[in-house]
């Protein structure tokens, strides 16, 4: 059975701190989830950026956020069907919620993490932790297979650096496993191409979603850049 140490402690501190919702689950493979189904609880964010939210001829379901009171949410033919937070408290709270997981969830000695490698095209994940040591390029079908309290987490550039990218990648959920136990944390940029993702981005960097949809969350420690994807929670 794979087991993985450490995120329950840094979680468990977190729930401490009132960081993360205090509706948490044990799963199968030992792990504690984050709660990222909501930026910050009794909150509907979806997206939320430090400074800029761009969405060109895309769809957004739920709120979006700036940390920023400056920050711009810029749309062209692109619907949101939620609130919109510029450096409001709301917002504030949530980006500060976000980095809070953020660090949380980073590498730490004596942590076990099952490596990855290549683009995980064809690949089925049980629930556990999974690392790409440095950056990773994706594309094809990944399957997530585990039951409803089944908890992935994906880390990428656990090294200190390393960005996402994908083109033409979807993530299926297969045994009945949830959209919102699944966790990207990377530690760079993440730029996604035509590609159907399932599960919440926190991304060190900023989040470019060209084309296809997500299912799930982003948070971005820079902007969000949407072109012709269908965002919803």
């Amino acid at each position: 059975m794979f087991t993985y140490k450490r995120p329950i402690l840094q979680l468990a501190v977190l729930i401490a701190l009132g960081s993360l919702s205090a509706a948490c689950s044990d799963s199968p493979s030992g792990l504690t989830a984050p709660s990222f189904t909501t930026a910050v609880a009794g909150s509907n964010f979806v997206v939320l950026a430090n400074a800029g939210v761009t969405c060109t001829d895309g769809t957004i379901i739920g709120d979006v956020g700036t940390f920023s009171v400056t920050g711009a949410i810029t749309r062209t033919n692109c619907p949101i069907a939620g609130t919109l937070h510029a450096g409001d408290s709301v917002a504030t709270q949530a980006f500060n919620d976000f980095l809070n997981t953020y660090a949380a969830l980073a590498p730490q000695p004596g942590d076990v993490c099952t490596m990855l490698t290549g683009t995980l095209a064809g690949v089925i994940l049980a629930p556990g932790v999974y690392c790409f040591n440095a950056a990773a390029t994706v594309t094809g079908v990944l399957t997530l297979d585990g039951p409803a309290d089944g908890i992935w987490i994906l880390k990428i550039g656990t090294s200190g650096t390393g960005a996402l990218t994908g083109t033409g990648f979807s993530v299926v959920m297969a045994g009945g496993g949830q959209a919102s136990n699944v966790t990207w944390r990377v530690a760079d940029a993440v730029t996604m191409t035509t590609s159907n993702i399932q599960g919440n981005i926190l991304a060190g960097a900023g989040i470019t979603l060209t084309g296809g949809s997500l299912h799930g969350n982003v948070s971005a420690k820079a902007d969000v850049t949407i072109t012709g994807t269908a965002v919803s929670k």
